[in-house]
């Protein structure tokens, strides 16, 4: 069995410091988007049901765009993982086998 050494223990908590920080600010941005859209449905709805055009009213493009929100925030961290987060796996398992 491998251990770490302390640099390689100490990279390790970082990164995932770093995975529960990112996980929960991206998890808390699509929530509050969410529910906001949500509550203002329900508390509000006539807000989302002004008519934008012949047959369509703001509901559906607001809808729409919280759908496009979570995607995008998918993607970002999507983004940052095959980036920052797979090469720091990547050098401490490195790290871990040269040892």
């Amino acid at each position: 069995m491998t251990t770490l050494t302390n640099e390689a223990q100490h990279d390790f908590q970082e990164l995932v410091a770093s995975h529960r920080r990112i996980s929960l600010i991206l998890t808390l941005l699509v929530l509050a988007v969410y529910f906001g859209f949500i509550l203002v449905l329900a508390f509000a709805r006539d807000i989302l049901a002004l008519n934008i055009g012949a047959g369509l009213t703001l509901g559906l493009p607001v809808g729409l765009g919280v759908i496009v929100f979570a995607c995008l925030v998918t993607g970002l961290y999507v983004r940052w993982a095959n980036t920052s987060y797979d090469s720091a796996v990547k050098s401490i398992t490195q790290r871990m086998r040269s040892n």
